[in-house]
């Protein structure tokens, strides 16, 4: 890496961007256009559910591996690669005919992603030190976190214009472009020679198999029911006996393989052999605390993004379009002060800058929650999303930067891999947790409010199933009757400020990891070299 210019660094930097803004557009892009899918493959509910959720399932999963594999065999032939996987998926999502195929290149791309996501970091990591490393993950990091809140307006757009499609079509051009800059600007980095080399499969399988359980776990929860089955659960011939939900024996399962990975790993180490997941990474104490906060941060951001263009569309009927500009500010923040936070970091500490990023976050949440009324638009949440998206992009960028600033560039494929499968941990459980949170207040609001309102009994308990089984979109077919609009409206509302509520106090717990985290070795030995200068000086 010293012999690497300056500007070469920085335009590898350019096409890690959009490498990372391509994976993650697409995380969050399908929930917007997903209507149109239904509507033209004819999908049912459980494909419509899939096709949402597999691609974060199989990203979560494969994280692990792939982060070893590319310190191993190369991060840039890694990236490559992945690239190349998520475009061939993303063809073959443009083209697809039934649920099935879909779903299916769904999860082929969240196979590239999981190729792509600890590359980027990994190779960051090593081109960058001291302030270009807090520049470095500032740019990273407010890309993420504003690529999260674009998706949707992408979707939006792609939704009124295009057609659905074309929200993977796009991905063609984009690919082969950052394929060729892959091989004329980032150099190769890989674990140097020293210490163990070989393959750990079985850890391999035991992390995609143990996470892959817990986030579909997480995922369908809501579906299937936390503990007593809501719904019958059928997978091929096999039919889930009745009564008990198949979801807490899916997380056990995942608690379990996760368990047995763990004893694995160690007996490995002890061993001196190759491990897929090195545990004494977390005994590097930023490291720890950083991939906890990081979980927090992501429940906190994807439960938000997922529950208020509910409220807007149960309460205004907004177009997608219209939803989207609502979570635009979001966006810009995290933008503008991911941009600003390399700066910031290099005069008051990266620690610092996730400590003011993550109070700017919980303010914003804390003001959401006690502003939201049936009367709120996509206007009134602009202020609070755009606060939201400061803290965002300062929290974002310079978390990853201070996890990972003491790991030894020999683990950083598989240190960058665990970083990327908490906060795919944490987006999942975000939306399973504050999700919850919103259907179940919908319900229990609206039974409420329609308590002494004339309607009988047993309609209205139909009426406030059907409100929290559609998570507010039910509300629009309510309209037609003033009274009972009014009730839908206010309980929606309600729900919307439970849902902020709880993702307050999640991101104060967030916060609570971040002002435990230190400043890295990296930034004190920059301190003692400015002090032993200062003294040479005298």
């Amino acid at each position: 890496m010293g012999t690497l210019s300056g500007r070469r660094r920085w335009l590898s930097m350019v096409v890690i961007s959009l490498g990372v803004s391509l994976i993650v557009v697409d995380a969050t892009i399908v929930g917007v256009v997903l209507p149109q899918m239904v509507d033209g493959l004819g999908l049912t509910t459980s494909d419509a559910e899939w096709v949402n959720s597999v691609y974060s399932l199989v990203f979560a999963a494969l994280l692990i591996p792939f982060g070893r594999a590319g310190d191993l065999a190369g991060r840039r032939r890694m990236f490559v690669a992945g690239v190349a996987v998520f475009v061939v998926a993303s063809v073959l999502a443009a083209v697809a005919q039934s649920g099935g195929q879909l779903i299916g290149a769904r999860a082929l791309q969240g196979v590239g992603a999981s190729m792509i996501m600890p590359a980027t970091l990994a190779t960051v990591n090593a081109m960058f030190t001291g302030k270009d490393r807090a520049v470095a993950f500032g740019i990273w990091g407010s890309l993420i976190s504003g690529m999260a809140a674009l998706g949707p307006l992408l979707g939006g757009a792609l939704a009124t214009g295009g057609g659905w499609r074309w929200a993977f079509a796009v991905n063609l051009p984009l690919g082969a472009l950052l394929i060729v800059g892959a091989f004329l600007l980032i150099p190769e980095t890989r674990q140097p020679g020293n210490g163990p080399r070989g393959i750990d499969w079985l850890g391999g399988a035991l992390s995609a198999l143990g996470l892959g359980a817990l986030v579909c776990g997480l995922i369908e929860g809501q579906t299937y029911g936390w503990w007593t089955a809501t719904r019958p659960f059928e997978l091929g011939p096999f039919g889930w006996p009745s009564g008990l939900s198949p979801v807490p024996v899916v997380l056990a399962l995942g608690v379990l393989l996760l368990a047995v990975l763990v004893v694995v790993e160690r007996a490995r180490a002890a061993a001196g052999r190759s491990v897929m997941l090195d545990l004494s990474l977390f005994r590097i104490p930023n490291f720890r605390r950083g991939n906890l906060a990081a979980a927090l941060i992501n429940v906190g951001e994807l439960g938000l993004v997922f529950v208020l263009p509910l409220f807007l569309l149960g309460v205004h009927g907004t177009s997608p379009w219209q939803i989207s500009l609502a979570i635009l500010p979001l966006a810009i923040g995290a933008f503008v002060s991911g941009g600003y936070a390399g700066r910031l970091a290099g005069k008051r500490g990266a620690h610092q800058v996730v400590r003011i990023g993550m109070v700017l976050e919980v303010v914003a949440v804390v003001a959401l929650a006690l502003t939201i009324t049936a009367s709120t638009g996509g206007l009134g949440l602009a202020p609070w999303m755009l606060l939201y998206g400061l803290g965002l992009g300062l929290t974002s960028a310079q978390l990853t930067n201070v996890s990972l600033a003491d790991v030894p560039p020999a683990q950083a494929g598989q240190a960058s891999g665990t970083q990327s499968t908490v906060r795919q941990i944490g987006a999942a459980l975000g939306i399973a947790v504050i999700g919850t949170v919103f259907a179940t207040s919908l319900g229990h609001a609206m039974a409420d409010r329609l308590e002494g309102s004339g309607v009988p009994a047993e309609r209205r308990a139909v009426i406030a199933e059907e409100l929290r089984e559609s998570a507010g979109t039910y509300a629009r077919e309510l309209h037609a009757t003033p009274a009972l609009a009014a009730a839908a409206d206010e309980s929606l509302a309600t729900a919307a400020r439970r849902g902020a509520l709880a993702t307050a106090l999640i991101l104060a717990l967030g916060l609570g990891l971040a002002w435990r985290l230190r400043p890295s070795s990296d930034q004190n030995g920059r301190q003692s070299e400015t002090l032993s200068s200062h003294e040479n000086e005298r």
